[in-house]
This record gives C-alpha cells, structure tokens and sequence, in this order.
C-alpha cells in the first residue's frame, strides 16, 4: 500500500519548489483543471501564421508564445517579472523573438501602429487604450483572460467570503465595454466555467505561492493553521474543487492597414 505523505511533508516539498515561469507542470498528478473548448495556443498560432509584426504582452516565461509552430518575421514580447524575463529570453530567442522587460503599465514602449496583432494569455491588467494605439488599422487584439470569481472556492476558504464587487471582477461584460471605449470592434466573446480540482495539500501551496493574486500576501506561516484545515478536509473527502472562469476575446481595430 502506498504511504500517505504527511502534511508537512507536503508542504515542505511545495515551498521549495521554485515558482518563475507560467508552467504549472509540477502539479501533474497532484491538481487538474479542465481546459476551455477553444484551445487557445492553437488558435493563437493559426493567427500568429497570418502576422507579419507580433506582439505578446505579460508573456510569462514565454511557455505559450514558444509553443506556437511559427513566429512573425517580428515578434516581441513584454514581461515585468525579472526572474521571467530571463526564462522568456532564454526560451524565446533562438526562436527569433525578441524580449522586452516592461511595467505593464501605460505607456507601451512601442511607437503607435507597430503591430497587426497583439495577444496575451492571462493578463494580470488589460490597457486597452494603449493595446489600441500600437496596432495597425485593422489590427487584432486576441487573447484569453481570467474571469470573475475564479477558484474562489479556494479564495473564500482562506479569506473568507468577498464582497460582490470583487466577485464580479474582470467580467467578460466590462472587457467588451472599455474595448469599444478605446475604439476597438469585438468579433468574439466567449467564458466558459471549468472544473478545477486540487489532490493534495502540496498542490495549494504551490498554486498560491504562483499565482500570487488569489490570496495576497500569502506564506504558509500567515496561512498555516488553514492550510492543515484544507488537507484534512483533502484527505477526508477527496479533491477540493473549484470553479476556473475563461473568456475569449477578439478585438480589430477599426478601419484597414496599409501594408
């Protein structure tokens, strides 16, 4: 019989993983998460296959962007994070990208109608007067976002129960808006809610180290008492599951390019 791995066995382990990058392999067996129908890389890259000038915003370590089969003649991407910006450039330059380390706030450091398209998975914020002002007449602006309410399951069981604003955030709704506001058209909008499921105690700890939005400020020594309340739940019920939000938005910019 296998051996139960202890809570601080787990927890030990998830802190010394290190957490650079937007891979999320190391939960492979312990957490899953459905995927939405649209299958975004694949779609980005039949996009991409299309480009002549790209650019990738809050790129990560560039997983998505490398995964894509072939890359414009130019391709840039942005990345605030340093321990990400040297992960991207590594991943990214043999395939001729170039990266660039950015604030990811206004301005863009990118002259007006650079691009014919700008995409990004998952941005943390979306400026979208600034997405605007670097493409092209006719330009697209594609990409998959977080929704409301994400994994507030996971959310409210460390921080209890948030206000309605904050569950509504990052609406799908409120994204169609300020892209029409900024003078974009929206060809597509679609969210679906998926089925997240966390195996073990190891696996929230490394998720919330990462993906460190959900639960501000979190350790496991601020969090630790909640956290062994989790793998006793995890370990009398089964998986702690969840709800992921995705939406897919597609924007053009109005009128027709030049090139």
């Amino acid at each position: 019989m296998r051996t139960r791995r202890t809570f601080d066995d787990l927890v030990a382990e998830a802190e010394s993983v290190p957490v650079d990058g937007w891979d999320f392999s190391w939960l492979a067996g312990r957490a899953t998460e459905e995927r939405p129908s649209w299958g975004y890389q694949r779609a980005m890259g039949a996009r991409m296959a299309c480009a002549s000038a790209a650019l990738d915003i809050q790129t990560g370590g560039g997983e998505v962007l490398a995964g894509v089969p072939g890359l414009p003649a130019l391709t840039v991407a942005t990345e605030s994070w340093p321990p990400n910006v040297a992960k991207a450039t590594r991943l990214l330059h043999p395939l001729g990208a170039v990266v660039v380390a950015d604030a990811d706030e206004p301005p863009l450091p990118f002259a007006d109608d650079a691009f014919d398209l700008v995409v990004s998975r998952h941005p943390v914020t979306t400026w979208w007067d600034e997405i605007a002002r670097v493409l092209r007449p006719g330009g697209t602006y594609f990409s998959q976002q977080v929704g409301p309410a994400s994994v507030f399951e996971l959310v409210e069981f460390f921080l209890g129960p948030q206000p309605e604003a904050t569950r509504r955030a990052r609406h799908p709704d409120d994204a169609r808006r300020a892209a029409e506001a900024a003078g974009l058209e929206v060809v597509e909008l679609r969210s679906e809610s998926l089925r997240t499921e966390f195996h073990d105690i190891g696996a929230v700890v490394y998720f919330l180290r990462k993906v460190i939005w959900m639960v501000p400020g979190f350790t496991v020594a601020a969090y630790r008492d909640r956290l062994r309340d989790l793998h006793d739940l995890i370990e009398r019920e089964g998986p702690f599951q969840a709800r992921t939000t995705r939406f897919l938005i597609e924007a053009r910019k109005r009128g027709s390019s030049a090139a």
